[in-house]
């Protein structure tokens, strides 16, 4: 299987370096969005101090021309550390920072979707909206061919995968337990993690988080997906339907309650929640994935455990429907729903922005209400 030239560069040798000390000097990493809305970029910087919130970072600076953000003639973009994470990768006392981008004229960047997100949580927090994705991905070779499969035909059919065990049923758990200490490490709300149901796909689930923390929890897991993956000379895809045919796609299901659905006779408030999604499905597609529901079209066909693109549906323990309400929740009348729309290359600040918007402000049409 083919895998990148430097994961096969000694990290022993690396190491040795790794161990020398550094000082009173800290390695700030800052991480953003790039302009494909999907990416990620990252930059180090050393800081005389270490810091003890995202507000005692620096802003920074890149080339948004090199990341498809702004034009060569006016390439500056300005670095706004918002969330600061422990970087399992140098280790203390160095940082992640995850920042927002704003352009020239310190207005958001068009990717820059959680500074949207950020002033609609703070319309609810009252009402404590919990959130909690459960981010699927599929594990590739450099050359795009899924991770352990055939180099020429396929592996047997889908069934014994799922939270499988065994060296021909969980391909690349290497990686898997690699990602989760190190977000264990670097304070990310990860809660779980299990092989999916098509091989080389996994899935790892982020939360309960808070308002804007979720959207901050689970790029930041990405991020570290990403360096775990470039360690072992892998590719970590979120595309929603990586392999075409009987194989199931990728998504990012997400589950959502406020304060009222999670106490006694909570059910009354997720029924009303779910009635209003049902009235606003189309603008759901297109917010749940980066293309506007073209790359979830390859995914929400009806089959392979989801619901068709072009029909909303709701029931209590069905995973071919759009929202799915736990059995143990329709019990106890309280509790949580599901929303399995999401893609797995999903904005979580626009998924969660956009739950908030329908659910809790009551908006309605195919539009985002703007408020002053």
């Amino acid at each position: 299987m083919a895998t990148s030239a430097s994961a096969v560069l000694s990290k022993a040798v690396k190491q040795q370096y790794m161990d020398l000390p550094q000082g009173n000097k800290v390695q700030a990493m800052y991480i953003w969005i790039d302009g494909s809305g999907e990416g990620l970029r990252c930059k180090t910087r050393t800081l005389n101090y270490e810091p003890k919130s995202a507000q005692d970072f620096p802003e920074w600076n890149f080339d948004g021309s090199s990341t498809d953000q702004s034009e060569g003639s006016n390439s500056d973009m300005y670095l706004v550390p918002v969330t600061m994470f422990r970087d399992p990768f140098r280790k203390d006392p160095n940082k992640l920072i995850l920042c927002e981008v704003l352009k020239y004229n310190r207005k958001p960047a068009e990717t820059n979707l959680r500074h949207t997100c950020s002033k609609v949580m703070s319309m609810v927090e009252g009402q404590r909206p919990w959130f909690g994705m459960e981010q699927e991905y599929t594990l590739l070779g450099t050359d795009g061919h899924p991770f352990g499969w055939p180099s020429n035909g396929f592996p047997g059919p889908q069934g014994p995968y799922y939270c499988g065990v065994g060296a021909d049923k969980a391909y690349g758990r290497d990686i898997v337990e690699a990602h989760y200490r190190a977000c264990l490490y670097a304070g990310v709300d990860i809660c779980g993690t299990n092989a999916e149901v098509m091989p080389a796909q996994w899935e790892f689930q982020v939360g309960p988080s808070e308002g804007i923390n979720m959207g901050d929890h689970l790029w930041v897991a990405r991020f570290i997906l990403h360096r775990v993956c470039e360690d072992f000379g892998v590719v970590a895809s979120f595309d929603p339907k990586p392999i075409p045919g009987n194989w199931n796609g990728a998504g990012c299901h997400t589950n959502f309650s406020t304060k009222e659905m999670r106490e006694e006779g909570g059910l009354t408030a997720i029924e009303e929640a779910i009635e209003r999604l049902a009235k606003r499905h189309t603008y759901h597609i297109r917010a749940y994935d980066p293309k506007g529901g073209l790359d979830n079209a390859r995914r929400l066909t009806g089959h392979h455990e989801t619901s068709s693109i072009h029909e909303f549906s709701a029931g209590v323990a069905n995973r071919g429907a759009s929202i799915r309400i736990p059995r143990a929740v329709g019990q106890e009348k309280k509790g949580y729903f599901e929303d399995r729309r999401p893609s797995a290359n999903c904005d979580p600040y626009v998924v969660t922005e956009s739950l908030v918007r329908t659910c809790l402000l009551k908006e309605e049409g195919d539009a985002p209400v703007e408020y002053k």
